[in-house]
């Protein structure tokens, strides 16, 4: 039987940490994650903002509704899932939830479950990456994690600082993780600077609570215009002003043209 305990503080050993349980819950029903105790951690991590601080442990919802968080990661927050999934969801769960590859998903030995093939490249990949996809074709699913990274957001854990996109890493075939996290660590808080504008716009196979087929999220500063996206690469992905480095799949070529036209849109919503 599987032991649930609440957590006295962030020292969690080898136990999976579960808030609101959006991901944890149906990986574990399905199969896919098999913890070796579960820890409730709602009363040891953040929950609330202050100033540019976000608690990890702040649901979606919370963010949404909240004037003081950046139009962008409102509107990810607000396209992320339906109220339900918002009201119980966390900002890190969000941040921290796994690739939706539905070769993945159905527990196909594909390189994240050890084996030595990418499925989705030979198989059926209209929704996969069409960037940094060599070893692995899986799209990361996060909106708010793009939103987080235009908007340069830094990361607490337990043990470090980190900006947004160090939490993420492409898989290689000597290390499959898709997070930098040891076990163990916990995400405590995000900051988020404030800036002086910022959008997040998004195709999805529906028009509301989809994962996304292509997410931009773009944010201006005095320094410049930072632009990233989702679904489109294995970790959220920092556009630096071209995509000619796609290298699509025979069935997803139309998410570069997808992509391009949203960062048009974007950047010029932000001009």
């Amino acid at each position: 039987m599987l032991e649930l305990r609440r957590a006295s503080d962030t020292e969690i050993g080898d136990a999976t940490p579960i808030a609101g349980g959006t991901e944890v819950v149906p990986l574990t029903r399905a199969g896919l994650l098999r913890p070796a105790a579960l820890v409730d951690v709602r009363g040891v991590v953040p929950r609330g903002i202050d100033g540019e601080t976000i608690g990890a442990g702040t649901t979606l919802a919370e963010l949404v509704s909240d004037p003081r968080v950046p139009d962008a990661l409102q509107e990810a927050c607000r396209l992320a899932a339906s109220p339900q999934i918002r009201a119980m969801g966390s900002l890190a769960g969000n941040l921290l939830q796994s690739t939706r590859c539905w070769y993945w998903r159905l527990g196909w030995e594909c390189r994240l479950h050890g084996g030595d093939t990418c499925f989705a490249r030979d198989g059926e990949h209209r929704e996969h990456a069409v960037l940094a996809n060599g070893y692995c074709a899986s799209a990361h699913p996060s909106d708010v994690a793009a939103a987080l990274l235009a908007l340069d957001a830094t990361v607490r854990t337990t043990r470090r600082e980190l900006g947004i996109g160090a939490l993420y890493r492409v898989p290689t075939a000597d290390d499959r993780r898709m997070t930098t996290l040891e076990p163990g660590e916990l995400i405590l808080s995000v900051r988020v600077p404030a800036p002086e504008a910022s959008t997040y716009l998004k195709a999805s196979a529906r028009k509301l609570f989809s994962f996304p087929l292509v997410g931009v999220a773009a944010a201006r500063t005095p320094a410049g215009t930072r632009v990233a996206l989702a679904g489109v690469a294995p970790v959220p992905w920092l556009h630096t002003g071209s995509l000619a480095d796609a290298t699509p799949l025979p069935g997803n070529a139309y998410k570069v043209e997808v992509a391009e036209a949203l960062v048009r849109r974007a950047t010029e919503a932000l001009a």
